[in-house]
């Protein structure tokens, strides 16, 4: 995302890949990284394979760089959505489950390459993506626990509650559909509430 400023962090209008990395994550969502050739890769994206090999390395460089821009996209936007407006622990604690579930809604299929293709990325490209992994998880961390110290959410389990509404919000790109019942602001309107009720906020 080029611009993180407040009014950004909700759009997703500019693609975030360039056509190349589009192409190819398309065909790793229909075929898997192990099931897709580096010719199947050269032919999505229009290019001959010593063409593809002019632009990346190898397959797995593709890989990593698709992981790369999927996990500094999301925390460039959670840190736009903690800035954006009032700062207390529930406004900053609503804005920041609203834009994970917004990314893993409009950006489903980088999504969920992001998180099912981390088996495949080696060496230095599976440590970048766990320590970015850890550093997105440690924002949800803290701004539950600042909810739990002033009395908004009840949970006796704040770490639990955390790790269990990321997996709320990064189920998401494993089953959110265009075409289906909810738009992505459906999507986080709808799964925020639930969201916040699993960190114990009491029910009005």
């Amino acid at each position: 995302m080029s611009d993180t400023s407040a009014t950004h962090w909700r759009n997703y209008d500019t693609p975030l890949l360039s056509p190349i990395l589009d192409a190819a994550l398309e065909r790793f969502v229909t075929g898997g990284f192990h099931g897709t050739s580096i010719r199947q890769l050269a032919g999505a994206a229009g290019l001959s394979v010593p063409g593809l090999y002019h632009h990346f390395a190898s397959k797995h460089a593709i890989l990593a760089e698709i992981d790369r821009l999927a996990m500094e996209d999301l925390w460039q936007r959670s840190i736009a959505a903690l800035a954006d407006g009032a700062q207390t622990p529930l406004a900053r604690f609503d804005r920041l489950v609203e834009c994970l579930l917004l990314f893993h809604a409009h950006q489903s299929a980088l999504a969920f390459i992001a998180f099912s293709e981390i088996r495949a990325l080696q060496g230095q490209h599976r440590r970048a993506h766990i320590a970015a992994r850890d550093r997105q998880q440690k924002l949800l961390d803290e701004v539950l626990e600042e909810c739990v110290a002033d009395g908004t959410f009840t949970t006796e389990h704040p770490r639990d509650a955390s790790r269990a509404i990321t997996t709320i919000c990064t189920g998401v790109s494993q089953w959110y559909r265009p075409d289906g019942e909810l738009d992505p602001a459906g999507v986080a309107k709808r799964y925020g509430e639930i969201c916040a009720h699993a960190a114990g906020l009491p029910a009005e």
